[in-house]
């Protein structure tokens, strides 16, 4: 070979698929210890490793320490809620039933994984940690706003179109703290219903106060494609 090197031989491509499969058994098994707990209960690698079917040892074969398993663990908390979230965040639907969709897809995740959502809210700031959460829907968000504004054909200015990412970031992480406050509440009330609506007309009044100041009317119920279509230049003429 060119560089020097060795090419991985059957037998080291099968070793690390062996040792990816039984690291990704580990944390599966470790979300699993953390659900049966109670937000913000403790848990242990013995608790792992006998959800996991394997020894305490095994477990750390896989994983530098304890920090190491647990960073592992709130990526992977992480990256299933924004796989969960993702989605919802399009351009489909009336405004109202965008906000809506995201709002309640988010406060739904963290009634039915308060413990989880517990553990990615008390992670310390890194690629496991809330914020990255908050980041990551920000982005998307941010992209979905540049192209209602490009669909709208409206000129922002150089520091209205950089605040777009500030906006998105404080509406999102608005929500984001909203629901953590709501859900670590002894008593949840109002309901996740209550609260998703809420949480939306909260939402929709910002940006609803930011379009106003642009000279933009919109109306919250009409589907976004009726909203955001172009009108045909031929048609228009004829």
């Amino acid at each position: 070979m060119a560089s020097g090197g060795k090419a991985p031989d059957g037998r080291q491509a099968r070793w690390q698929k062996h040792n990816e499969e039984r690291r990704q058994v580990i944390i599966d098994a470790a979300l699993a210890v953390v659900e049966a707990g109670e937000p913000g209960a403790e848990f242990h690698v013995q608790q792992i490793a006998e959800q996991a079917g394997l020894s305490r040892s095994v477990v750390y074969r896989h994983f530098a320490d304890r920090a190491d398993l647990d960073h592992a663990i709130q990526v992977q908390v992480l990256e299933d809620l924004t796989a969960h979230l993702l989605p919802a965040v399009n351009l489909e639907g009336t405004i109202n039933e965008v906000i809506r969709r995201i709002v309640t897809t988010y406060v739904r995740w963290a009634v039915e994984h308060p413990a989880l959502h517990r553990l990615v809210e008390h992670a310390q700031a890194g690629a496991g940690s809330a914020d990255q959460g908050i980041n990551r829907v920000a982005t998307v968000l941010v992209e979905v706003l540049e192209t209602a504004v490009e669909l709208l054909g409206l000129e922002l200015d150089d520091d209205d179109a950089a605040a777009l990412d500030p906006l998105a970031y404080g509406l999102v992480g608005a929500v984001f703290g909203a629901v953590r406050r709501w859900v670590g509440r002894r008593a949840r009330r109002p309901d996740a219903d209550q609260v998703a609506g809420l949480l939306s007309q909260s939402v929709w009044h910002i940006l609803d106060g930011h379009a106003d100041r642009l000279g933009l009317s919109l109306d919250p119920d009409v589907p976004l494609e009726e909203l955001l279509a172009v009108p045909d230049p031929e048609a228009a003429g004829a």
